[in-house]
């Protein structure tokens, strides 16, 4: 059984807490429907990185999202970086993540909704824990509301927890760096995931100062997982590979303002930019009154085996 509490509060934000025998998640619908916390019960795991130096807090709209990056997970849409996408100036790291959303609690699914002013997208998420197993299914609505054809950038980031010998498990073939700048890799050649320059760049490394950012293609199935160094833990996101047909990593291991985590986020889109992306026919594409719906699912809990 699914229990609400709608009184938590964390750094004054208003919280939902959503729980049953093997989960507790905590979600701050006025922040982007942010889930602030993943607790696993059975093990008491933390799956989710939080930034110790920020507070939970409501952003304005427009605000840089790296000085206020918090961790967790959080969902980015339209865009990641600024750019200017049919017409229109959109913010860094898209709208979502500074929204307010509105919330309900329809049965045993917390249901969130809301509109990006900017792009004209309308948002649902459907949120509901599974009753056998440390699962979450979400459960997609978005619509375009503007009137004119869309072309946009919608991505997942979670934000976890690492140690050193974790892994990064996703059934790609390929993979490429995104940006030399923030790679510990040399080159931006496409390489046959996981081995790059004599290395394993599925494995985590200690802090040593380094940093990941890579695409992955050409996945066989729809999944990309964290799992820790003794096999016991993994969380694990399961989606649509027609909705969602990249799979980014952004890790820090200590070169991004001294973090120690790892970013996993199936994504619509390739490269970057979105405009980029859109001249390949590989971005998501919504024409004015078109619905996009998908399933994705959450694990996070003991390693099956």
């Amino acid at each position: 059984m699914t229990v609400f509490k709608e009184d938590e509060l964390i750094d004054g934000i208003p919280i939902v807490r959503v729980a049953n025998d093997f989960l507790q998640v905590d979600v701050a619908p006025g922040v982007g429907g942010r889930i602030v916390n993943l607790v696993e019960k059975s093990s008491n795991h933390q799956f989710l990185w939080h930034n110790t130096a920020l507070k939970l807090e409501k952003l304005e709209p427009g605000a840089a999202y790296d000085p206020n990056f918090y961790g967790t997970i959080d969902e980015l849409i339209p865009n990641d970086i600024p750019e200017i996408i049919n017409g229109i100036e959109c913010p860094d790291h898209g709208e979502l993540w500074t929204a307010s959303l509105d919330y309900r609690i329809d049965g045993e699914t917390l249901v969130l909704s809301g509109t990006l002013p900017i792009f004209g997208l309308r948002y649902e998420r459907r949120m509901t824990l599974a009753s056998n197993s440390p699962t979450i299914n979400l459960d997609y609505h978005i619509e375009n509301i503007s009137g004119a054809r869309r072309e946009f950038l919608w991505k997942l980031h979670s934000a976890l927890t690492i140690g050193a010998g974790d892994r990064i498990i996703c059934p790609a073939h390929a993979a490429v760096v995104g940006d030399l700048e923030y790679s510990r890799w040399s080159s931006t050649q496409p390489f046959r995931w996981p081995y790059v320059e004599g290395q394993r760049a599925d494995i985590v490394p200690e802090k040593d100062g380094t940093m990941d950012f890579l695409y992955l293609y050409d996945l066989e199935e729809g999944r990309m997982a964290w799992e820790s160094a003794d096999g016991s833990l993994t969380f694990v996101y399961e989606f649509d590979l027609n909705v969602f047909p990249y799979a980014w990593m952004f890790a820090s291991f200590g070169g991004f303002d001294d973090h120690y985590m790892a970013i996993l986020e199936p994504c619509t889109t390739m490269p970057i930019s979105v405009n980029e992306a859109a001249n390949l026919g590989q971005c998501s594409v919504l024409e004015a009154g078109e619905v996009l719906e998908t399933h994705v699912a959450m694990f996070a809990g003991p390693t099956k085996r």
